[in-house]
């Protein structure tokens, strides 16, 4: 998404975009002040799995994570759905309280947000945070010999994917369903704290 725009921008005419034009990251930081910036982020995909509520809070869950994954606290959100017509209202409606539901956890609130319609249906957030700019995390910042630390499993591809297949465990998607809805809030905090 950068490459097209990166010609238009110079970084050097925004000190204060301190991730963003020179390299891909989870999210854009503007520098507020020496202590204060702020992290932008947006992020949607398709249902990955039956249930609308799981959807919607897994979506969201996974827009909120860029935010924690720079060592951010976020703290606003807007949704972003693209819907057929023909959802029923019950759909979408259920998609939208599982973001919702999962936003109010991380004491994030969804002030508006915007729909279009489309074929598929599509679900996010776009999200703001603060983070304290000298404890930004990036992944520029890795060193050789950094430890790196799974805040969950791997493999929730593959079981999205057998589940569009009608191949998957129902266990299996459950326990999937449970990890991907478990907030990087806790994981992030350590990161920072423990760099």
């Amino acid at each position: 998404m950068l490459r097209p725009v990166k010609d238009i921008f110079d970084p050097a005419a925004y000190p204060d975009l301190l991730v963003g034009l020179d390299g891909p990251d989870d999210a854009a930081v503007w520098r507020l002040s020496d202590e204060r910036a702020l992290v932008v982020t947006t992020d949607f995909f398709t249902p990955v799995v039956d249930d609308p509520y799981d959807y919607g809070a897994i979506a969201a869950t996974n827009s909120l994570s860029d935010v924690y994954a720079m060592g951010g606290q976020p703290f606003l959100a807007l949704n972003m759905a693209a819907l057929p017509d023909n959802l029923p209202t019950e759909i979408s409606t259920e998609i939208l309280r599982g973001g919702a539901e999962k936003a109010r956890e991380a004491g994030v609130v969804i002030a508006g947000g915007h729909s279009v319609k489309d074929k598929e249906p599509k679900y996010g957030l776009v999200v703001i945070g603060f983070v304290d700019p000298r404890k930004m995390l990036t992944k520029g910042g890795l060193q050789i010999g950094d430890v790196l630390v799974l805040t969950k499993p791997l493999g929730f591809g593959v079981i999205t994917t057998a589940l569009k297949q009608e191949k998957a465990d129902a266990q299996d998607v459950k326990e999937a369903v449970d990890w991907m809805t478990r907030l990087n809030k806790t994981a992030a905090g350590l990161a920072v704290e423990f760099g």
